[in-house]
This record gives C-alpha cells, structure tokens and sequence, in this order.
C-alpha cells in the first residue's frame, strides 16, 4: 500500500504545533492517562456468526480482555445508531431518526445541535487528546446540502472521512476537509486498507506528549461486500447459520414480518448464502487492521496504556423469519452486536453478562479520559467499573431503550403494485425490510431473574411482541397475551418513562430491579391511551 504523503505532511506541520502546545505545558500533565481506540465495524452481528472469521480480533481484543454478551444498539440502522454512539445519547435526544439528511443524518441541524457535544470533541476541548478519526462517519457525510466534505466536526485533530455511504473502491475521502478521491486499485484504493495504513502514519507521527483517542470505522461488512483479491475465494463453502428462526414464518409478529414469503424462493436463499460469505470475506480485512494496530502499539510501546474497543453499528440478518437480508428490525439478531474491550486494569479473558449498550461507549470513554460523564447530557452509563471487577449484576442497570423510525414511499413500486405506498427496502420477490408504520419502541431487560424483551408498534393495531429470551432465544413465540397482565402494564409504563428520559432519568431502576417502584396513578395522563387500547389489543 502506498501511502498518502501530502497527508503525512499535513500530519506533520499538526503534529509539530500539538508538540509545541504540549512542551509549553498545556497538556504536560495529562501525557500518563491512557490513550483509546474505537474500531467501529458496519453492520457487524453476533448472533448468525459474524465474529467466525476475526480469529486475531478475537485473540487481540477478547482474549486479552473482556467480551460482552449482551451489548444492543439504540437504534438498529446506521445513522441512528452512530449518532447514538457518538452523543451518548437515545434517537429521541439527538433527533437522527434514519439514513437521509431529512432524517437528521449529518443535517446542519445535527452539526449545530450535536456535534459540538460528542465525546470526541469533549476529549479534545477538556480532556487534552489528540484525535483521530478515519472511515465512515454518518451516511450522509459529505452532502452539498451539509457542508460537503469541507466540514470537519468539532472535536477533530485529524480527519479523513468517508464520504456517504460505505465503499470499497471509486470513494472520495474528506482529508482535514480536503477532497481526496479514490480509484479501483487494490494497491493503494481498497479502503480496509487505507484506513489501516492511515492509523499507522497517525501513531506513528502523532506527539507524544499528550494522549490520544483513534476511532476507525470499517466499511465492512457492509454491501456491497467487496473483498480484497487475496480473500475473494475464501468461505465458498460457508453457508448462512440454518437456526430455528431462519426461512419460517414469523407467525404472532408484526404485519411487516408476517408479509415475508415462506419458505423463501431457492434464488432468495442462494442470494443470501452467497451475501453471507461475501460478508465474512470482507471482515478479513478488518481483522488485518487489528492485527497491524494492535502490533503497532506493542512496537512502540504505548499497547500496555491503551484501551482497545470493538463493536459494530447494530446487528443483521440472512433469511430470518424469510427476510432475505437487512437489519431495522427489533430482534437480537439486528439490534445485540459484538463488543471486545482489552486495556489497563481490564483482566484477560472475562466474558460479562452484564447489559451494556452504544449509548454507554461515550460515557466509559470519557470515564477512562477522567472527564465527569455527569457534567454531560448522556443518557448513558459508565461500564468501565464493570472492566475493572468493581461492578456486580445487582447493583447495574436492568434495562436499556431501543427506538426504529420506519421508512415507507409515498408511492407504491410498480414492480410490486399489490403492496401498496409506505413500504421500503422491497426485494424482486416483493418482500419488504421497511415500511412507515415499522416503527417501535422496546425495552431490553436482562437482570438475574428476567431476560425480557418488551415492544411496541407506532400503528393502528398498538402492537405489541414480548419475548422471553432465555427461553426462547429465536424469539419464535410472541407471549405478549399470555404473559402477566401487571408484568405488561409496568413494562408499558416504563417504555414511556424511557422514551420520554433524558440524562440521568434514562438510568432509574427498570421493572426488575429491586429498587423499582410502580405507581399507576403515575401513568403518564398523554400516553393513556396507548395503555387502553393495548387492554384492549390483550384481550
């Protein structure tokens, strides 16, 4: 890989200036906090396999740390979900609600509102890091309407951003607000690798003399899952996971999931396997760039020092309850994604239980960098006590929100005339990912008595799924009319108080907490009629 020499310059002319700053002793006496890392995969799940191919991610990162089995994203799509990981806080506080700059996906109103406040700009403007960032940023980075690629957020020492949406090859590149465009040459294009080799020239030439924070985001393993030559014929074999959920009907669910088509079409199903293992093909790449930063940092020894996160954007599926191949949906397998985490303090080869979610990666980022997450907005918590062996299951959280926005056309497809307006994301077989009306709210519990999901549909019907998790990890049986009518109606109060909370309201003891207090009368007086006709939805 060549590298970008009029981007080490401009590396270099920083650098010397964040040297100058820090030998004048501005920053002199925060050079011993440790430095971090967020590797940011796109679209990365958990549960059909995605971490199958990262053995050296998971030797690196897991091995030498701790892996979180029930990490969830606040929102199950890109934009929300980014923003959600940067600002610390739920959709219905930052207000990004799909992919498209109408949706607030790096609109001039999240520039002006948001971006000022990310834990990336806290670090730098009161924390003293040097930071750096590379890869996909939000999907619509980049839009004339935004600013185009001149825009650097707040918050940047050194910036090279993706323009728009995941690419492999033919992208441009916003480097310090400069466009940098790319070709089709594995050499010096294939944009795993860049980013690699641009994280590499960042610690190598960065200062010393202060910390520093590094976020790389991956396009992998998003479409159009194009693999380096050397891994394009790896996997051939591998199939998407056939589990107990995969080509059935997902009967007792939402109309949207209920439309699919089973048993799915023998080209819909060999459509996805091929998508399957070019997914995996692409991550190969991705383990690459762990393995070259995680080594970089052991050279030079800073590796002891560092924190090193990694996790994905949300989850993803491949034939589930016969949908062919998306995320947006509220099941485990689009909303839990991986999260490893080494650094100091953290012992090697913990596996944690405990829940923990996007919006919490800003807050334990800030914790590491001494920065009082209290002084913030964040709806989320620390989980660095958790890292460090001072936290147990009874005194953390017992719950977290998930919020969708459907998306739906104004007008039907004239290939799938029958549908109707308000569908999105249709497939040749007319099978719909999206629609409108796909819009819902959930509450995640996971404490020692209860592993619960509990959501509801923004529709006519108020509909309602409720899964018992660790009886039903497919979530096959919706048991919302049979489950406890007390247990529905705390579980409706408190997915209002949750998508109603801001700041330290969204961390108050969940259902299953003993510390928990139900008071009916507290019911909130706007939202009761949603708790009517969900009675009436019960019966």
């Amino acid at each position: 890989m060549i590298l970008n020499r009029s981007f080490l310059s401009s590396l270099l002319i920083c650098v010397t200036l964040w040297s100058h700053l820090s030998s004048s002793g501005v920053f002199a006496k925060s050079y011993r906090r440790p430095n971090i890392v967020l590797i940011l995969t796109d679209d990365l799940d958990i549960a059909i396999g995605g971490l199958s191919p990262l053995n050296k991610t998971k030797k690196l990162i897991g091995d030498a740390g701790i892996s979180f089995t029930n990490a969830f994203v606040a929102s199950p799509l890109c934009c929300p979900s980014r923003a959600s990981i940067l600002t610390g806080k739920y959709p219905h506080n930052h207000h990004v609600i799909n992919n498209t700059l109408e949706g607030n996906c790096s609109s001039k109103a999240w520039q002006k509102s948001e971006e000022a406040h990310t834990f990336p700009a806290l670090l730098r403007s009161y924390a003293g890091y040097q930071t750096f960032f590379a890869g996909k940023y939000l999907n619509q980075y980049g839009h004339t309407e935004a600013g185009g690629v001149e825009h650097v957020p707040p918050g940047w020492n050194y910036w090279v951003a993706l323009e728009k949406n995941s690419k492999y090859y033919n992208y441009t590149l916003s480097v310090n607000g400069k466009a940098q465009k790319h070709g089709a040459d594995y050499s010096k294009d294939y944009l795993t690798d860049v980013l690699a080799n641009m994280s590499l020239d960042f610690l190598q030439y960065k200062s010393n003399y202060q910390p520093f924070f590094m976020m790389v985001s991956t396009p992998a393993p998003h479409s159009p899952w194009t693999a380096a030559p050397q891994y394009q014929d790896k996997f051939n074999n591998t199939k998407a996971p056939r589990d107990p959920n995969f080509n059935v009907h997902g009967k007792d669910k939402h109309w949207l999931i209920r439309q699919a088509k089973t048993p799915m079409s023998n080209s819909s199903v060999q459509f996805l396997d091929d998508a399957f293992k070019k997914r995996w093909r692409t991550l190969l790449s991705v383990d690459d760039l762990v393995e070259k930063i995680v080594k970089r940092l052991e050279v030079r020894g800073e590796l002891d020092n560092t924190y090193i996160f990694f996790t994905s954007d949300n989850g993803y599926h491949t034939g589930q309850f016969s949908l062919p191949l998306d995320k947006r949906q509220l099941y485990e397998f689009d909303i839990r994604v991986p999260l490893m985490v080494r650094g100091p303090n953290i012992k090697p080869n913990q596996t944690s239980q405990m829940l923990v979610a996007n919006v919490d990666l800003g807050p334990t980022i800030l914790d590491i960098a001494g920065y009082d997450v209290n002084k913030t907005q964040m709806d989320g918590m620390s989980f660095l006590p958790i890292m460090e062996g001072r936290m147990n299951s009874s005194s953390w959280r017992t719950d977290i929100l998930v919020e969708y926005e459907g998306e739906g056309s104004n007008v039907s497809d004239p290939a799938c005339p029958l549908l109707g307006p308000g569908v999105s994301e249709c497939f040749p077989d007319c099978v719909c990912e999206d629609s409108y009306n796909n819009t819902y709210a959930c509450v995640r519990t996971v404490a020692p008595s209860a592993n619960l999901q509990y959501c509801e549909f923004d529709d006519n019907e108020v509909f309602v799924e409720v899964y018992n998790v660790t009886a039903d990890p497919y979530q096959l049986t919706n048991i919302a009319k049979t489950i406890d009518q007390e247990v529905l109606e705390k579980m409706n109060h408190r997915l209002m108080m949750l998508q109603s909370c801001s700041g330290q309201s969204c961390r108050t003891p969940g259902v299953y907490d003993p510390r928990y207090k139900f008071d009916p009368r507290q019911m909130f007086t706007s939202h009761s009629w949603r708790l009517s006709r969900l009675r009436q939805t019960m019966k």
